[in-house]
């Protein structure tokens, strides 16, 4: 079983990353402030105004540490990382797949059907944790969304082309994210929930998740790379130059169980507040500085919660599922398995 290594993220402005002996060194003003083993990461994501000296760069492209680049509001911006060691001949297996729309149609299928039943396990969760003190009208939604899901999931199945089973994910994203505002129990207009926005996110909720989802993106990217997958193209999302479409497909089974239930944690507990978040006069929402911490610290006790595999059958921490996946779809790739198994939140 794959070790589960650490992810470095450094948001403080003005930060330089260097080596010392075996060891990743961050400096704040000439100023140590931290220190930590390299044979203990996976990954270093860098927020904003953050540098990395020559040398430890070089050591992080040979130790397999892929170095990301981000704005300091999560866009991703530069990738570093060493010699691609990946096995070319099941990266030319997945070019070939890929260009196969019957091939592809199937690992498409599971995908969709995988997260329209990830979506509906969180709303199901919901309604069984908080369901007998939600209002009539919040309940009876709620109830309909996860009817809705269940029947893309089921009908995905029967989808007899890659664009016929991206019209059921838009049917899903419907149902799910026209619910969602019901999962949140806070009353403070500052969260409610109108409708998916992005690029850029138009409220604190959107705000949120987008971050979230950079950050599982960043996952999903790694652990394809780290099984010799090529995580440009995908099956599920076309082909777009500086698009991760394969790490997009894979991330999409993790949207709902990693990224949207630490977003709803953080907001229903109130440990992230309308003064986290910077209002721009344009209508962009953005996470402040010291929010962005509190996330990377809830998103990162996330991805420690044990949870029974469903294909394998073993206790795995959540942070290890995008590396088993990625492994299950190189082996579906080869030819090992008849079809991709995809991750079943229950």
């Amino acid at each position: 079983m794959r070790q589960h290594l650490n992810t470095m993220f450094v948001t403080t402005e003005g930060a330089w990353l260097t080596k010392d002996g075996a060891n990743i060194v961050v400096e704040v003003e000439r100023r140590e402030i931290g220190r930590v083993p390299m044979h203990l990461m996976g990954g270093i994501v860098c927020f904003g105004r953050v540098g990395l000296s020559p040398p430890l760069m070089g050591a992080c492209a040979e130790a397999g540490v892929a170095v990301s680049f981000l704005s300091e509001h999560g866009k991703f911006l530069a990738r570093v990382e060493g010699p691609c060691s990946g096995n070319v001949l099941l990266r030319r297996r997945q070019y070939r797949l890929a260009d196969d729309p019957e091939a592809g149609l199937v690992i498409v299928r599971a995908i969709v059907a995988a997260k329209a039943a990830n979506q509906r396990a969180v709303l199901r969760r919901a309604l069984r944790d908080h369901g007998s003190s939600m209002a009539e009208p919040g309940r009876a939604a709620l109830d309909d969304a996860q009817r809705r899901l269940g029947d893309v999931a089921r009908r995905v199945m029967g989808a007899e082309s890659i664009d016929s089973a991206r019209g059921h994910e838009g049917d899903a994203a419907n149902a799910y994210f026209g619910a969602f505002d019901h999962l949140i129990r806070r009353d403070d207009d500052a969260f409610r929930f109108r409708g998916r926005s992005r690029r850029p996110p138009l409220d604190a909720c959107n705000a949120l998740l987008s971050f979230l989802y950079a950050m599982v993106g960043h996952d999903c990217r790694s652990a394809l790379e780290s099984v010799g997958l090529d995580p440009q193209v995908g099956f599920l999302h076309r082909d777009r130059p500086g698009r991760a479409g394969l790490a997009l497909d894979l991330m999409e089974e993790f949207r709902p169980v990693l990224a949207d239930r630490v977003a709803l944690t953080l907001i229903n507990r109130q440990q992230i507040g309308s003064k986290d978040f910077t209002y721009m006069e344009g209508g962009a929402v953005l996470l402040c500085d010291d929010a962005r911490k509190a996330v990377l610290a809830a998103y990162q006790e996330r991805k420690k919660d044990e949870i029974t595999h469903p294909f394998l059958d073993e206790k795995v921490s959540l942070g290890l599922v995008p590396h088993i996946q990625a492994q299950l779809l190189a082996r579906h790739l080869r030819g090992d398995l008849d079809g991709y198994p995809p991750f079943l939140w229950k």
